[in-house]
């Protein structure tokens, strides 16, 4: 009589370091989340608001674009309706990541709510055995990031005159050290190439409006292009 060898346990998932994930992040967010307070204020506004629109409306560019249109005075439903038109990129976000979302309800609809450009990035690159509460966490410090910007701005930067020139700079910097971390960890550099071409193509056909046209083209080589042609090419 041979006796059968215990079974292997499946692997545990990797342990990952949630807050070395959000500091880069944090880089862009808390200074960028301290502009947006600023002028918050000095549009007018009380300093909880800009705290408030952070929290529940957590859009990032969206927000900005808040600014001068309650200083206009535009209703509620125009700034909701162009809110909506900005973020309807997180649709395609959300999509990619059905299959990783935490099965509980909570956990599962803050994620979608706080699925922010910075946030995808980070979350496509976990290997696929992470947690779903370590990518909550992830999105949960994120978001955290931001607050803490918006509570220094609006509350300290109103108040002292110090100078913002080159805090704007901080998005653009950030996007680059995540589309960098995209690349290397990615299996093909097909998708960095198409954006770059895609950008260089809607720059000259429509320079007003090159970030949209560069969005459309990209959308629409994702859907043509074949499968088995991404993977053929490596970085």
């Amino acid at each position: 009589m041979t006796s059968t060898p215990p079974e292997t346990p499946p692997p545990a998932a990797p342990t990952v370091s949630v807050l070395s994930l959000s500091v880069p992040v944090a880089m862009g967010y808390v200074p960028l989340g301290m502009v947006f307070g600023f002028l918050f204020v000095q549009a007018g506004a009380p300093w909880w608001l800009a705290l408030t629109a952070s929290v529940f409306v957590y859009a990032g560019a969206s927000q900005f674009m808040m600014v001068p249109m309650l200083a206009a005075g535009l209703p509620v439903a125009t700034i909701a309706l162009a809110t909506l038109v900005v973020n309807l990129r997180h649709m395609f976000y959300g999509l990619s990541l059905l299959h990783k979302l935490p099965s509980q309800p909570w956990a599962r609809w803050y994620l979608v709510f706080a699925l922010t450009d910075e946030t995808y990035s980070v979350l496509t690159t976990l290997p696929p055995e992470t947690r779903a509460g370590q990518m909550v966490t992830v999105a949960m410090l994120n978001q955290g990031w931001w607050v803490l910007g918006t509570l220094l701005g609006a509350v300290i930067g109103a108040q002292a005159q110090i100078t913002l020139v080159g805090l704007d700079f901080a998005l653009a910097a950030l996007f680059a050290v995540l589309a960098v971390e995209q690349w290397r960890g990615a299996d093909s550099s097909a998708p960095l190439w198409v954006a770059v071409l895609s950008y260089a193509v809607a720059s000259v056909v429509m320079p007003q409006q090159a970030l949209l046209v560069a969005i459309a083209l990209c959308v629409l080589t994702g859907l043509i292009w074949p499968p088995s042609a991404a993977q053929e090419v490596t970085p």
